[in-house]
């Protein structure tokens, strides 16, 4: 029997890696509503949540109709992302802020660049293509994360070199395991040599260092 796009490409990959990200940031981000210091922080940070849960459900109905059950599916990728959060418990709720600012945006390269090798040659079906959009329309969010972040800082100056080095600590732990996941046998070989690997992990770098810098933060 021939194989269908799906199992030729990465989206039995992809999904599967979307899908447990998308669940466990509305659990994060839901749990870190309730330390909001003001009712309206906690309203925003409560609707972020909730688009957060809508991402997962539009994976979770690509995973049905592509014939893959979502717990398959997530299962593979159940203990590094919960290693990786274990690893970046926020001491307080400015920090739990820091890490949904940095893991986000540095997902959403990482979906972006999940979509091409490193000869941009198209990885992932149209359908994918489009669904990797829906997903990565984050703009609100992250803009909502980093002006609250910038406010919080403009009322208390002492919280920016503390979350400078969080974020550090947020971006070390998750480009490791960016790595690990680069380095997976059914992966790795789509992305070429150990060059073209190191090369995404710099432009990875690169794109968190730039965003820490519009916030006047140090990576």
């Amino acid at each position: 029997m021939m194989d269908s796009p799906l199992d030729r490409s990465l989206e039995p990959f992809l999904y599967g890696l979307m899908a447990y990200r998308e669940l466990t940031a509305f659990e994060r981000l839901s749990s870190d509503a309730r330390f909001s210091p003001t009712l309206a922080d906690r309203m925003d940070l409560a609707r972020l949540a909730v688009t957060e849960y809508e991402h997962f459900e539009l994976v979770r109905a690509a995973l049905l109709e592509a014939g893959l059950e979502p717990d398959a599916a997530m299962a593979p990728y159940v203990d590094g992302i919960d290693r990786l959060h274990e690893r970046t418990r926020p001491g307080d709720w400015y920090e739990s802020l820091m890490k949904a600012y940095v893991m986000d945006a540095l997902t959403s390269d990482l979906y972006a660049a999940l979509g091409t090798g490193p000869d941009q040659r198209a990885l992932l079906t149209e359908r994918a293509r489009a669904l990797v959009g829906r997903i990565q329309r984050m703009d609100d969010q992250t803009a909502w994360l980093a002006g609250r972040l910038q406010r919080a800082m403009d009322e208390d100056a002492r919280l920016a070199p503390r979350l400078a080095l969080w974020g550090r600590r947020v971006v070390g732990e998750s480009l490791t395991q960016a790595r690990r996941l680069l380095e997976r046998d059914d992966v790795g070989p789509l992305f070429g040599g150990a060059d073209a690997k190191a090369a995404l992990l710099a432009n990875l770098t690169q794109r968190h260092s730039r965003r820490m810098s519009a916030l006047g933060l140090t990576s």
